[in-house]
């Protein structure tokens, strides 16, 4: 343990001794390592912003979607649900707790005189408990409000914004289309997500909505449902996939126009997606961690001859070829680790810093165990790259090495 720890004081003492040519020597790790940090700090955020969205939805959650194969959408044909999905998983599938459709009613919004074209969206009152938002103030839609079809609306912060309406607009007025509502509550605020305001929205009774669209239209609409207990999800989509099969009266050879996912597939297929990408481009700025190693090769190189002399004189004080060595490999390894550690500041300062350049975008996040790998991976270059000049140094002849000039 002596020998080790005077070893690494005696390679501290050198790369102090040269501290210009030891910070270029090291910078091909430090841009590497901030590369690499700043890549994984923006991707990770991103990741870490639009799961979090996912993260209230329940595991007990399922949501019925259209699905419109390639080939048909090619030729302009678009498959959707109809009205009668919402009843038969309601009223035909046992095992379910709680059915929130939500449709797209197209209307413009209008508040005297001024306009705005947020999202229109028919649903239920089950909706804030499926989806995990609530309204911040006022109320939002009730069971009574569908029974007596009444003109009520819960808004999001851009459209009262948008609208210029009061700072607390519950029991003021808004047109949709040529109909006025009644604003009940305002939803709690959420937000951009990929550059789109997720408080840009309109919520009105699901009964109101269909009746504005028309009830033989098959509207833009999803259908989220609960199972009623997380024992019978599986059981459930089977359930509600035949189920559906049946009302779309699909032959047994016809592929589904629909899909049914669970609400933490969702979190599970784009983590899956921003991992491959975070490898991808992490493999990618990495190479330049390789250009990095080898220039800390060349200058280790370097210094071998230029400190020929000051080897001999060691080995002739008794240093073994071992303390030889390992004085080399660790100044090679002090070398990538000091610029690994630069590098991980700097990516991190970088990544916070488009994050908050770009506007909407997610704060930058990178995990520990990032950090601690960067800093790993960078002295384990150095070492990799230090073995031929350490190497080379411990070969030495004392005798030759005393004689070199």
């Amino acid at each position: 343990m002596y020998a080790f720890l005077e070893a690494f004081r005696a390679a501290l003492t050198s790369l102090m001794a040269h501290r210009m040519r030891s910070f270029l020597t090291t910078l091909g790790i430090l841009i590497g390592t901030a590369s690499v940090i700043a890549v994984v700090s923006l991707v990770q955020g991103f990741s870490k912003s639009v799961s979090d969205q996912f993260a209230d939805l329940g595991g007990s959650a399922l949501t019925l979607q259209p699905y419109t194969p390639f080939a048909d959408a090619s030729v302009g044909k678009e498959n959707r649900l109809s009205f009668n999905d919402v009843d038969t998983l309601r009223y035909r599938v046992p095992g379910v707790a709680q059915v929130v459709p939500t449709m797209l009613v197209p209307t413009p919004v209008g508040f005297r005189g001024r306009l705005s074209s947020p999202q229109v969206i028919g649903t239920t009152a089950d909706f804030t408990v499926v989806r995990g938002i609530f309204p911040e103030s006022g109320r939002f839609i009730v069971a009574s409000d569908d029974v007596g079809r009444r003109r009520v609306a819960v808004v999001g912060h851009k459209v009262i914004e948008d609208l210029e309406l009061p700072e607390d607009p519950v029991g003021e007025f808004i047109r949709l289309g040529t109909e006025w509502f009644k604003v009940a509550g305002v939803m709690e605020k959420r937000g951009e997500l990929l550059g789109f305001s997720q408080d840009n929205l309109v919520l009105i009774p699901f009964d109101v909505g269909r009746a504005m669209t028309g009830n033989d239209v098959q509207p833009r609409m999803s259908i989220s449902f609960t199972a009623e207990s997380l024992e019978e999800v599986e059981a459930l989509r089977e359930r509600a996939k035949r189920a559906i099969r049946i009302s779309h009266r699909l032959r047994p050879d016809q592929e589904d126009d629909f899909r049914i996912q669970a609400a933490d597939s969702f979190v599970k297929q784009f983590e899956q997606i921003t991992g491959t990408v975070t490898a991808v481009l992490a493999g990618v700025v990495s190479i330049s961690l390789l250009v990095g190693g080898i220039g800390i090769m060349n200058i280790m190189l370097v210094s071998v001859t230029e400190r020929t002399r000051e080897i001999g004189i060691l080995k002739a004080l008794g240093a073994t070829r071992r303390d030889i060595l390992v004085q080399f490999l660790l100044e090679a390894a002090l070398l990538a680790l000091l610029g690994g550690l630069i590098g991980i500041v700097l990516g991190l300062g970088i990544g916070v810093g488009v994050a908050n350049l770009i506007p909407g975008f997610p704060d930058a996040s990178v995990p520990l165990w990032v950090i601690l790998a960067a800093a790993g991976f960078s002295a384990l270059v150095g070492m990799v790259f230090g073995i031929m000049p350490a190497s080379k140094a411990a070969s030495l002849d004392p005798i030759e090495a005393l004689r070199y000039e």
